[in-house]
């Protein structure tokens, strides 16, 4: 719970949140639940301290929303794992110091089983990071190619084989979303900020269109929604509970959020709203709205499909069949 005011109050005043996301938010406690008491000691002070950035090695060219279908293998030689294979979108790669890999260690069993969760340095000879750049222009991503990389057993989380529910109770926490409700009022504030100086005024579309001025009421009671969202589920971490079909209602909903923020804000403008270039003196509000609206077009697909969150909220929330 403190976690989470330090993270409302740093958002709302626009500051960059501490240390590193996967660390903190995700791998950290996936590391108290899972890890063992050397892994714990190692790593945790120095994800609390920000000495350690982390990257998430999931996602794979054959493998996005169905992670099960990784490839990336580890066979075992001694003390060690022996990894290759290749994963994509891995997010600040470039920047991290440790990476967390899902890898194949046992081929012949059921897709979901036979996974190993693996922590390596990402200087361990073998990695090679490569750049992906994404359409708003801004270099998040990145490929990893994994080459005869040599992983010590110490560093495999959780039992070897069983790294899928290792894995899902770090995505359980990555989805929880509790920042994205102060980040959607605080771009509408200072939308209506903006519209009431002379810039803003001559460029806004308040009084031609009615219907945009609704649209921003309505993300306004959205990111209320969702700041309940949020609130429930650190409710249930502060509980010890790890948040499940809870945790992907937060994430779709977050998601979608995003992106009807950065149309609205897009619509609030009029064709002032498609200018792209933040130094264009034209644009309104450096073209935020604009940028914005490219950038989150991966909000519903990067972390896990809408499509996959919503069969997850209606076969463990809603209990309905698979069909």
């Amino acid at each position: 719970m403190e976690q989470f005011i330090l993270k409302q109050e740093m958002t709302a005043a626009g500051a960059p949140l501490p240390g590193s996301n996967v660390g903190i938010d995700m791998l950290g406690p996936v590391l108290i639940l899972h890890g063992t008491e050397d892994q714990r000691r190692d790593h945790l002070p120095r994800i609390l301290s920000g000495e350690t950035v982390w990257a998430q090695g999931y996602s794979e060219p054959g493998a996005g929303s169905d992670l099960a279908s990784l490839a990336t293998r580890a066979v075992r030689d001694g003390d060690e794992y022996v990894v290759n294979g290749q994963k994509i979108w891995t997010t600040h790669a470039h920047q991290a110091d440790w990476l967390l890999v899902l890898t194949r260690t046992e081929p012949d069993a059921p897709k979901h089983r036979g996974i190993s969760f693996l922590l390596t340095d990402i200087r361990t000879p073998g990695i090679t990071i490569r750049p992906l750049v994404n359409m708003a222009w801004w270099h998040d991503f990145n490929e990893t190619f994994f080459e005869d990389v040599r992983i010590p057993a110490s560093q495999r989380v959780g039992e070897e084989n069983r790294g899928w529910y290792v894995a899902m109770t770090l995505l359980d926490h990555e989805r929880s979303r509790i920042t994205d409700a102060i980040e959607s009022q605080r771009a509408i504030r200072r939308l209506i900020d903006y519209t009431q100086t002379d810039h803003g005024r001559a460029r806004n579309r308040f009084a031609a269109r009615r219907s945009v001025v609704l649209q921003l009421v309505d993300r306004l009671i959205e990111s209320e929604v969702m700041f309940n969202f949020s609130l429930r589920i650190i409710t249930m971490q502060e509980k010890g509970l790890v948040p499940n079909y809870e945790a992907s209602v937060s994430k779709f909903f977050g998601g979608e959020l995003q992106q009807r923020v950065a149309r609205s804000g897009m619509a609030a403008f009029g064709l002032y709203g498609q200018l792209w270039d933040p130094d264009d003196p034209r644009a309104p509000m450096e073209a935020w709205f604009n940028q914005q609206y490219a950038r989150t077009a991966a909000s519903t697909i990067g972390g896990g499909t809408a499509e996959i969150q919503r069969n997850v909220v209606a076969t463990r929330g809603l209990g309905l069949p698979r069909g």
